[in-house]
């Protein structure tokens, strides 16, 4: 093992050391990160990289451009305006066409993506810091951008060839019978929903890279602000997580209002003989298909990226050679911050991007499922009435992004100002306007005259929502933030051992799944109460709004995503921001101020990572319902119940809580081989290069980086062809068992099934590993503050163990399972007429 140099505190003598090396004009040091930037831009081959007599990696990059992004740099300014503009102005048309709703959301989320612009010039004219920082940071950003590139190349293979299955499988399907009565062919059905299913992939694939681009760019200007004061600092941060926010959001509810608006022209929908409002929400499935499978692929691969490459930096850096966080002389360290990137930020903005389309199309056809049962005159309110609450949720983050200024609070009392209270004082003005925006949605659109008043009920509804929301995100702070006894009593127990470290850690994760369950369980029941009693009943005179209730309660929940997604970003920013100023050598009162900001981003990326699965399990009960909503469309039969005391359906529940046992279990596999790696890699370079621990000799930094992309892109497949294949299979299986034991609807069922004990197995096991994770890792921070003996001690080194076991929970299997679970559903959605007799 090799012996420790002496923690931070030696650091200064290994400043001192360099500094005598640069004097001397010898060793491989002219700067932290000299060339390391332009060695690191081997991840576009990283995937098909040669390899050395050690296995590894060896880089081999040649510039190739993105076609595309060549064709548009070509245009000149004037030219990219003129066909932005006539792009506006045709979908607007579009939206005219078909409803004023439909244009004024349109109108608002192009003026919100105006404003997602504004935010970014405002990030990008702040100054990136001294030449070193900006050297890191270039490293940073050709790394990420090259392991972007490497990765939705991968994706987008895998997404063309699934889209040429879709079509074949619409093929040979049959229409619904109102489809039929509209003379809609199999073709057209096939084409549209392959396109819907394209769509839905690239804009997740571009929700990601937004994500990724503003956290490269935007991580040395929160470095540099952090020279000056921690408030700006904070604030350059939260506007350049607001423009990935703003912009993730608007892109959802145009992407989904544009394809409803071009199906209802194409369709003449309205006009007598073609196909009714009602009906073209299920046209939307394939987007939220498509969606959900480029996540789930970003969110695997990024994960493991980023995970693989911390651990591998945490185990070789900080537990045996006793070197610093973020500390140049750590091979891992770039791959590290590049994780940051495309873990958390990439992989976020595809993730919270499916979600929304998921929640959206779902209750869009709930919405039209009920006009129809209920025989209402007008039903564009409820179909719409998503596509306005998150319209409502762009505005609304907006307010609470600007509220937070760049003054500080801070006074003689105080001196230190908490972050985390800052950005949730603008979390509390965005919620505070959602309320108002909702009630006023509500009544405008939900107030029907076949049950006057049912307004209020589906305004309580989304009240329970937004309850949900804030009771997510406090009841995660509470376990995971050490300034709570749960944190600090898996500290405690590190003064102890690694082992009574682990116990403590895996106990709190168990236990903090028992309040969200509560709160989930009183939120759907709550919500579809209030449904129930709006009013609205069928032609029998039975209640029916149960279900949209739960649909408007999680648009409630989601009725500040935009805001959510903006502190879920400043997390990563604030990390490598943290990072840049720890290899760049700014002074200690710099380093302070980047550490409460990544202390505080922990925080916000576990608390949204709680609100994104509390949202996850309301999206999913109501792709659930519409999954059974879309068999009875096309069976013309009721189906509105699952009994699992038939064998057969009770295999088809047992089986989809295996496939998420299976499933975290291949992702935190993936990452452990990854991480090993990345150990052996560190090791054998401080073995080789004795000279790094002295400044002497600089770090292979690329290597690292193009050996955690390999493994990424390679060990990200097998998980991912388990979610989506897993299904189809079971469900096909079935139905050939239903028809030779004359079961009717067996495969329908069975997968209803098998999508109700996945849901519900995957929201306690992402709970689980979210909390365990987050609780771990904020446990080392707060023993890094001084707790127990601070750094360096024993029980640092047995809360870097804890932290090492809990970075696959919560940057890659849990994160993962979010997906996971709405994938399920919305595939089940898509191949539905696969598993029907």
């Amino acid at each position: 093992m090799i012996q420790a140099p002496g923690q931070r505190a030696a650091q200064s003598s290994g400043t001192a050391e360099k500094q005598e090396v640069r004097a001397r004009g010898g060793g491989a040091y002219s700067s932290p990160m000299d060339k390391a930037h332009g060695s690191s831009r081997d991840l576009e081959e990283a995937a098909s990289a040669t390899y050395d007599k050690k296995g590894y990696p060896v880089p081999t990059y040649q510039a190739r451009g993105n076609p595309i992004k060549r064709i548009i740099n070509s245009l000149d300014t004037k030219a990219l305006y003129g066909i932005a503009t006539v792009c506006c102005i045709v979908a607007l048309m579009l939206g005219y066409q078909t409803s004023p709703i439909v244009f004024g959301v349109l109108l608002v989320c192009m003026g919100m993506l105006v404003f997602a612009m504004y935010l970014a010039q405002w990030v990008l004219a702040k100054d990136e810091g001294t030449p070193d920082m900006q050297e890191v940071s270039e490293a940073i950003r050709d790394g990420a951008e090259g392991f972007f590139k490497t990765q939705y190349g991968t994706i987008s293979k895998m997404s063309l060839l699934l889209s040429v299955i879709i079509y074949l499988i619409y093929m040979f399907r049959p229409p619904t019978p109102e489809q039929e009565a509209a003379g809609i062919t199999r073709t057209t059905l096939a084409t549209i929903t392959t396109f819907s299913f394209l769509l839905g992939a690239m804009c997740s694939s571009a929700a990601g890279y937004i994500g990724m681009w503003v956290s490269v760019r935007a991580n040395v200007r929160v470095a540099g602000a952090a020279r000056r004061t921690a408030r700006e600092a904070l604030q350059v941060a939260l506007r350049a997580g607001g423009f990935s926010g703003l912009m993730v959001v608007a892109m959802t509810v145009l992407g989904v209002a544009l394809l409803f608006s071009l199906f209802c022209v194409l369709f003449g929908v309205g006009t007598e003989g073609n196909l009714d409002i009602n009906d073209v929400p299920l046209l939307l499935v394939g987007y939220g298909f498509g969606a959900s499978f480029v996540a789930l692929f970003a969110q695997l691969g990024g994960g493991i990226f980023t995970k693989a490459a911390d651990v591998g930096a945490d185990l070789v850096g900080k537990v045996e050679a006793g070197i610093p966080e973020d500390d140049p002389r750590n091979p891992a360290v770039i791959a590290d911050l590049v994780g940051d990137n495309v873990g958390d930020c990439s992989a976020r903005g595809a993730d919270l991007f499916e979600s929304i389309a998921a929640e959206v199309i779902s209750a869009m056809i709930l919405g039209g499922s009920l006009v129809k049962k209920a025989g209402l005159d007008d039903a564009l309110g409820l179909i719409l009435f998503p596509l306005v609450v998150h319209t409502l949720d762009l505005v609304v983050s907006a307010a609470g992004i600007l509220s937070v200024g760049g003054t500080s609070s801070a006074g003689p009392k105080q001196p230190v100002e908490d972050p985390y209270s800052v950005m949730k004082q603008g979390y509390s003005v965005s919620i505070s306007l959602a309320i108002i925006g909702f009630g006023t949605s509500c009544y405008l659109m939900l107030e029907l005259p076949e049950a006057p008043g049912c307004w209020i009920n589906f305004f309580g509804c989304g009240l329970v929502g937004i309850a949900t929301a804030y009771s997510f995100v406090w009841i995660t702070q509470y376990y995971t933030d050490y300034k709570y006894r749960p944190v600090r009593s898996i500290a405690e127990a590190s003064t102890t051992g690694h082992g009574t470290n682990i116990i403590a850690g895996v106990g709190l994760g168990l236990e903090s799944t028992c309040a969200p369950v509560l709160v989930i369980s009183v939120a759907v029941c709550s919500a579809y109460w209030l449904g129930q009693t709006s009013g609205l009943v069928d032609k029998a005179g039975e209640p029916i709004g149960g279900l949209f209730g739960t649909a408007v309660a999680t648009m409630g929940m989601l009725s500040t995503a935009a805001y959510v997604l903006t502190m879920d970003v400043f997390g990563p920013i604030a990390d490598n921001a943290g990072g840049i100023v720890e290899m760049s050598q700014q002074p200690e009162s710099v380093r302070e101020i980047t550490d409460l900001l990544d202390a505080v981003g922990n925080t916000t990326k576990a608390t949204t990572k709680g609100y994104a699965i509390g949202s996850a399990a309301l999206a999913a009960f109501l792709l659930f319902s519409a999954y059974m909503d879309e068999v009875s469309s096309f069976t013309g039969k009721p189906f509105t119940s699952v009994d699992i005391a038939v064998p057969e359906v009770w295999i088809g529940g047992l089986l989809g809580s295996m496939l998420v046992y299976l499933f975290s279990s291949y992702a935190c596999s993936a990452v452990g081989r990854s991480a090993q790696a990345v150990v052996n890699e560190v090791r054998d370079q401080f073995l080789q290069r004795p000279g790094i621990m002295t400044y002497q000799e600089k770090p292979d930094y690329a290597r690292c980086v193009s050996m955690v992309a390999a493994s990424a892109l390679r060990e990200m497949i097998k998980p991912g062809l388990l979610a989506v294949c897993a299904p189809v299979a079971i469900g096909l299986v079935f139905r050939v068992v239903g028809w030779v034991t004359g079961q009717e609807l067996l495969g329908a069922t069975v997968v209803a099934s098998f999508l109700m004990f996945a849901t519900v197995s995957g929201i306690l096991m992402a709970l689980f590993l979210n909390n365990a994770g987050g609780a771990w890792d904020n446990a080392k921070k707060y023993v890094e503050t001084g707790a127990f003996g601070g750094k360096g001690s024993e029980a640092h080194k047995a809360a870097v163990t804890g932290d090492t076991v809990g970075d696959p929970f919560k940057d890659t299997a849990g994160p993962s399972i979010h997906v996971l679970i709405k994938m399920l559903a919305t595939i089940t959605l898509v191949m539905a007429p696969l598993f029907l007799d």
